[in-house]
């Protein structure tokens, strides 16, 4: 049997190789600790901003703008983590920034031994109305801590582990182990069983593939797990399960998720569906059964179904509040109302949607510095970063960059730290002759922009004979 790591105690003393929750895979320091920025964790910030992509680790060092929710999303971290369920969703214009916000909320998570999946919603790849595809990515993007995507197995094998030691712990023999971990399997599945009763047989069957070391079997059978299709039948026959995951069984699979992960050593999962706007430009039927699909998740996360579950959707104001979107459906727009008629100032964090205001200039020039200062940190020239790329060319970039994109502050972070980092400080950096004013003019390609972007730096369409500029 190959080996299994040791199962992680929250109370007690951490066992090498397991989890972590004062310091992440990128020395990410835990909530209200300081530590030194480590040149790994900082690369992978600035390797990412480079790329024009949102980190995925760090982004405790970028959050500017964020402190207003830390207690609301630790006072739902704290629910979760007692055995509650939470939903929440996320509202913003494009560039206002979602995806970075729920990235924050996972590494966050991560530091209190969370397991975190991001999924990201379309039509062909993952249409919300099919859970069990849904499910299915969950398991692909399952990340903990220690473990990056897919960490479904080093979880089932830690819980497998876990359930070893609390046989053993009973009192029980090394000859009457295997039946003993059936029955606390059988246990501790039960409820799961009531509704999705082929995840414990394909739990005992994949052990059971362990114990005989047949790797390939167990291999399959933990892919079948995962809502994988097209898993031989013969492995399936042999951990005693037919078929592929539906719609209907993915609720209980997720159930089961949730209680393996519990004892692992999880607090919970975070799973969060991002860019769920995309579902009002499918069909009109895939819509409506996708809106129905999320009004029946919510209900369960609401119901108590999954203890540990964190469920969090992002979206565009359109989405919420258009007639293509949430509002198609009366009870999921119910479920989903919130007042944002008072001053952006006074959004309640605690409420079910969340609004992020997005960037102006001064904030977006506020990051700016922020990543300036940490690209400094790592360089052996920091006062000549800091001196060539002060906060007045910060600025002056930042009105350059809007201006590319129509105008459009909000917009801008992603294009902004992009050509900062990749064509600016990188060249600050290895350049001793380089000066930002004198040897550097914004230009912005197609190539460099985005499909929605694209739409910001396309000049406004003539809407009258005197719009036109004619060459006479």
């Amino acid at each position: 049997m190959p080996p299994t790591p040791p199962a992680f105690d929250p109370t007690g003393p951490r066992p090498a190789g397991w989890e972590t929750v004062a310091v992440n895979g990128f020395e990410s320091s835990a909530s209200g600790a300081t530590a030194p920025v480590g040149a790994v964790r900082r690369r992978a910030v600035l390797d990412a901003l480079r790329r024009g992509a949102v980190p995925e680790s760090g982004l405790d060092l970028l959050a500017t703008g964020l402190g207003r929710f830390e207690q609301a999303v630790d006072e739902d971290l704290d629910t979760v983590a007692a055995g509650g369920s939470v939903f929440k969703a996320v509202r913003g214009e494009y560039g206002s920034g979602k995806t970075f916000f729920t990235r924050w909320l996972g590494e966050r998570a991560k530091r209190r031994t969370f397991a975190v999946a991001e999924v990201q919603v379309s039509e062909t790849e993952t249409p919300l109305h099919k859970l069990e595809t849904v499910y299915r990515r969950l398991t692909e993007r399952l990340t903990t801590a220690s473990f990056p995507p897919s960490a479904l197995r080093p979880v089932t094998d830690a819980w497998f582990y876990a359930l070893e030691e609390d046989a053993l712990d009973d009192g029980t023999g090394e000859g009457e182990l295997a039946q003993a971990v059936d029955r606390l399997l059988t246990a501790r599945l039960a409820e799961v069983s009531r509704h999705a009763p082929a995840f414990a047989t394909a739990l005992r069957g994949y052990k059971q593939s362990l114990d005989a070391g047949d790797e390939a079997t167990a291999a399959a059978v933990m892919a079948w797990l995962g809502g994988q299709p097209h898993v031989a039948a013969a492995a399936r026959r042999s951990a005693g399960v037919r078929g592929d995951l539906d719609h209907f069984g993915a609720f209980g699979f997720l159930q089961g998720l949730l209680t393996v992960l519990r004892d692992a050593g999880h607090a919970g999962l975070i799973l969060v569906l991002d860019e769920v706007e995309t579902l009002q430009r499918v069909r009109s039927d895939a819509r409506d059964k996708a809106l129905n699909a999320l009004r029946q998740l919510i209900d369960e996360v609401h119901s108590g179904r999954f203890p540990g579950l964190y469920l969090v959707i992002t979206g565009t104001p359109a989405f919420y509040d258009g007639q293509q979107g949430v509002q198609r459906l009366a009870p999921l727009a119910q479920r989903l109302a919130t007042d944002f008629t008072t001053d952006p100032r006074f959004d309640n964090p605690r409420a079910v949607q969340i609004r992020l205001p997005g960037f102006t200039e001064e904030s977006l020039v506020g990051l700016g510095s922020t990543i300036r200062d940490l690209y400094a940190e790592g360089s052996q020239s920091p006062d000549r970063i800091k001196q060539l790329a002060d906060d007045a060319y910060l600025t002056d970039l930042a009105r350059a960059v809007g201006g590319a994109l129509g105008g459009k502050v909000g917009v801008a972070p992603r294009l902004y730290l992009k050509k900062l980092v990749g064509d600016v400080l990188d060249r600050i950096d290895q350049f001793p002759d380089f000066d930002p004013r004198t040897h550097y003019k914004l230009t912005v390609g197609s190539g460099d922009l985005t499909a929605t972007e694209r739409n910001f730096a396309a000049p406004v369409p003539a809407v009258s004979a005197d719009d036109l500029d004619l060459d006479l």
